[in-house]
């Protein structure tokens, strides 16, 4: 009995097209591509994936295996492609950065910060528990099962060795951009008003009583009554926040 080994140079180089884009993707995923998790793990990860992946979409690879110029430019395209769609997810997560930031602000707790365990640098509280709390909330609903489902739609979208339309992603790109910043302004919007009217009542209070140290009554103040409307608004800037996480997945994954 003889065995036919000549595809095998195609298929390990098929096999290595699709784990560029899927390595591309996990590399910058919310929850996967954290710097807290161990390379193995993300490797791992990747590697799964991509055995998953192939057999779907091993058909849609053109492999010439006599160039390895080709080959190059079709792993770079494969690596583009994985970045394009891992960064648009790990955009969402700015949205909650952005929230954060403003109402830290408007809560006087703007100084106080800590490391940021999903990207190992400093970040400022409410942020870091925003960020923490949304990344839990979208594995608790499964929300990550659209990931990989943009993953496999990709292949619709970007088909391997077709160029890529630079127009395209580059207004995904914005549209991303735009829609994070938008959200985090919306969530962050209950303590922009109270901001400015918690602000403007003590500068009315100065102004009346002079002799009153109204930092040191308005700072305490302003925490206590900021905490209390955040336990109340919580529950719905995160369901507001998943609303936003499932459209922008459903817009990588159109309906056929």
């Amino acid at each position: 009995m003889r065995i036919d080994i000549s595809l095998l140079p195609a298929l390990a180089a098929t096999f290595m097209l699709v784990f560029a884009r899927v390595g591309a993707m996990v590399m910058l995923l919310p929850g996967f591509g954290e710097s807290n998790i161990p390379v193995r793990v993300k490797l791992s990860i990747a590697l799964l994936l991509t055995l998953i992946i192939l057999p779907l979409h091993r058909a849609a690879y053109h492999i010439d295996t006599t160039s390895m110029t080709s080959l190059l430019i079709l792993m770079l395209h494969e690596i583009i492609i994985g970045i394009v769609l891992g960064a648009t997810a790990r955009v969402t997560l700015s949205a909650l950065a952005v929230a954060g930031s403003v109402i830290a602000q408007q809560l006087g707790l703007g100084f106080v910060t800590a490391v940021d365990p999903t990207q190992g640098q400093q970040g400022l509280l409410i942020g870091n528990f925003l960020t923490i709390l949304g990344m839990t909330l979208l594995f608790a609903t499964d929300s990550h099962h659209l990931v990989i489902a943009a993953l496999n739609e990709s292949y619709r979208i970007f088909s391997p060795g077709e160029l890529m339309p630079s127009g395209d992603v580059a207004a995904l790109a914005t549209r991303a951009f735009a829609a994070a910043f938008k959200i985090g302004m919306q969530l962050s919007a209950p303590f922009l008003v109270f901001g400015l009217v918690f602000n403007i009542g003590l500068g009315v209070l100065a102004r009346l009583m002079p002799q009153m140290q109204v930092y040191f009554v308005g700072v305490p103040l302003s925490i206590m009554v900021g905490f209390l409307i955040f336990a109340l608004v919580l529950s719905a800037m995160m369901g507001t926040y998943l609303d936003y996480f499932t459209g922008v997945m459903h817009q990588l994954t159109p309906l056929k």
